[in-house]
């Protein structure tokens, strides 16, 4: 998702790796992994989902370019993706890609019965002296006054005025109690420089060799409540977290606060990033919520 005009702060930040599809050989199925671990961050309220490079002797920018593009293609509201996606080819195969359902793609029904106090993102259309028209997918744009900003910006608005004009003033994502999608963000740094440059209050890494989740539950679901930012780091098809961060020369134990096997006794030889994902949120969301 492209920068508000107005700043946010994400309370709970995903990090994934660039080789995040290293394993799947079609771009159709590239394609769909990427849209279930997007799904997988709607559902469980993920507010940013990081993209890091775990191949450090490797060029990662076009596998950086493809994931962020599919996240942010699936988090935009459909009715401002042919706004802010021209026709490239990573998006090739996006048609199977399952929507959202998110509050801040609303559905034709919820958009007819918009009101002021309403919440929607909107991208920037033409601009005037007064200030900016923006389309707020309705049949008819909304006037954002006494601001300028830039064509083709993405933000945030709430409406303020309906009727016979349709006025809106630019908003915050703080400011929304619903849950209002995630921001992707690339990091240019390896995982270990990306948790020194940010005070996250509790950070964890997703890992079989952790320990088991029940083993420290009481410790880590106790941090979980108390803490007002989180992170949390899966790792990649061909290596696990413990690898990536010896990559950098360190010792993952020392680095995050906890490393937890979500899936104790798995069944299966491997389990897959998008799996791991899965599971280990489930349960993050179940206790946080109980």
């Amino acid at each position: 998702m492209m920068k508000s005009a107005m700043e946010y702060h994400p309370k709970f930040s995903m990090a994934i790796p660039a080789s995040i599809v290293s394993d799947v050989p079609h771009l159709r199925e590239k394609t769909a992994k990427v849209g279930t671990i997007a799904r997988a961050a709607a559902i469980f309220r993920v507010d940013e989902i990081i993209i890091f490079p775990d191949r450090p002797d490797v060029d990662q920018s076009d596998e950086i370019k493809f994931v962020e593009t599919i996240l942010s293609y699936m988090e935009t509201p459909q009715y401002l993706r042919r706004r802010l996606f021209d026709i490239r080819p990573e998006l090739r195969y996006v048609g199977i890609l399952p929507p959202l359902r998110t509050p801040h793609h609303p559905s034709p029904e919820a958009t007819k019965k918009l009101k002021a106090g309403d919440f929607r993102e909107a991208v920037v259309t033409s601009l005037t002296k007064d200030g900016s028209w923006v389309d707020v997918g309705l049949d008819r744009e909304a006037f954002l006054r006494g601001v300028k900003l830039r064509l083709n910006e993405r933000l945030t608005v709430k409406v303020t005025k309906v009727g016979k004009e349709l006025e809106v003033a630019l908003a915050s994502k703080d400011e929304i109690k619903a849950y209002w999608g995630y921001c992707v963000t690339i990091s240019k740094v390896p995982l270990g420089r990306l948790l020194r440059s940010r005070p996250w209050d509790l950070t964890i890494a997703a890992s079989r060799h952790g320990s088991a989740f029940m083993e420290v539950k009481d410790a880590l679901v106790e941090r979980l409540r108390r803490a007002r930012t989180k992170f949390i780091a899966f790792g990649a098809p061909d290596k696990g977290m413990y690898e990536i961060f010896a990559q950098e020369g360190l010792n993952l134990n020392e680095v995050v606060d906890f490393v937890v096997n979500t899936i104790p006794g798995q069944g299966t030889e491997t389990v897959r990033t998008e799996e791991a994902i899965y599971a280990t949120l489930a349960i993050l969301n179940l206790f946080a919520s109980s």
